[in-house]
């Protein structure tokens, strides 16, 4: 049987040494695929792919980037909105869940129902506590477990989040939100929300009426962060998931990288 083919793409390193690291985060998750999940081809592009058959015959596009007007997928969105047409399931990580309002906005609204939307979105650091935890397949094995990073909340989900399901959520202190309002910082909509104790959904999947599977996730800032046992697995049950695979009912456990290792895959 042939295996699903996983194409792991990863946006330019854009933050110094150990944050954004989009290729090493890519490269450690292929080879965590690879090693201790059957039936699965995970392979690394630095950057979009340059030749049509690299995304032939694929299961799953995950993207780890920068994104914004510079997205690398806003040159390609005909591209991959053939490819989920055809069931390819889709999923964005951190920076590569924003794109600009319009075309692009609405294609990751069908893709994987929600993105980044400035001056609606915000980016804060903070420590976000998950306690519980929906059922779903993503969540198999999943326990309460708290973490500091780059957590963006108050997406733009499809309206009435419709076929939308939420996978990380938890309530955002109001500490997150004392930047000034801008594009990213902060909003009266999402303040308002935060006063309301209203959830915010940091992990959230859909399943596409054209078959296929959606995935966003707005924590991975902080490549040392894929040390955390509960984050490693909740990525890999999530691409798993997008590839039209079962996941394990106790989630698919991987060993803790040491920080030498996990050091390995930064560039030299």
């Amino acid at each position: 049987m042939a295996k699903a083919k996983i194409a792991l793409v990863a946006g330019k390193d854009s933050h110094g040494s150990g944050s954004h690291e989009h290729s090493a985060g890519c490269a450690l998750f292929a080879d965590l695929l690879n090693r201790h999940v059957d039936g699965v081809d995970a392979v690394v592009y630095k950057g979009w792919p340059q030749t049509p058959e690299a995304l032939e015959d694929i299961a799953a596009v995950v993207v780890y980037s920068d994104g914004g007007g510079g997205h690398p997928v806003i040159p390609h969105l005909e591209q991959l909105d053939k490819l989920a047409a055809q069931g390819v399931g889709i999923m964005m990580m951190h920076y590569a869940v924003e794109v600009p309002t319009g075309e692009a906005g609405q294609r990751f609204l069908d893709w994987i129902g929600g993105y980044f939307e400035t001056h609606w979105s915000v980016n804060p650091h903070w420590t976000a506590d998950f306690t519980e935890f929906p059922e779903h397949p993503i969540n198999n094995g999943m326990t309460p477990f708290s973490m500091e990073d780059e957590w963006y909340y108050h997406m733009r989900f499809r309206e009435s989040m419709e076929g939308v399901t939420p996978l990380l959520s938890t309530v955002p202190p109001e500490s997150t939100l004392t930047r000034p309002d801008g594009p990213h910082s902060g909003n009266p909509h999402v303040r308002k929300a935060v006063a309301n104790k209203e959830p915010q959904h940091l992990g959230w999947c859909v399943e596409r009426e054209d078959g296929g599977r959606g995935v966003g996730f707005t924590g991975g800032h902080y490549h040392d962060k894929w040390a955390v046992d509960q984050l490693r697995m909740f990525i890999i049950n999530a691409i798993v998931w997008t590839a039209g695979l079962e996941v394990p009912e106790g989630g698919i456990s991987t060993p803790k990288p040491t920080k030498e290792e996990l050091d390995s895959y930064l560039p030299k």
